[in-house]
């Protein structure tokens, strides 16, 4: 009897008064999206530096015939690029907006 009536007192007074919330961007959402822009710019400028660089130390490795380190670069800058440019769509299926 008394579970019944703290039943009955949850789910008709207590959930009722919960409402079904309509979602808001919180408050500087779009300058803080400007930021997350320029940052996503830097992360792709910095990735093709990083694959021009490696290049060019591939070239003069072969050419002077020193220790080949740039094939290890190039692959590291290219996974990195792909992790860089997939993270939005990462989220996304992630958190499931």
């Amino acid at each position: 009897m008394i579970l019944t009536a703290a039943h009955d007192l949850l789910t008709q007074d207590l959930l009722a008064q919960v409402t079904n919330p309509t979602p808001e961007s919180p408050p500087l959402a779009d300058k803080i999206m400007k930021l997350v822009r320029y940052f996503t710019w830097f992360v792709l400028l910095s990735g093709v530096l990083a694959i021009i660089y490696a290049g060019g130390k591939f070239g003069w490795e072969k050419w002077g015939g020193g220790a080949p380190a740039a094939p290890k670069q190039i692959a590291g800058a290219l996974v990195g690029g792909v992790i860089a440019t997939s993270a939005g769509t990462l989220m996304n299926a992630i958190i499931g907006i």
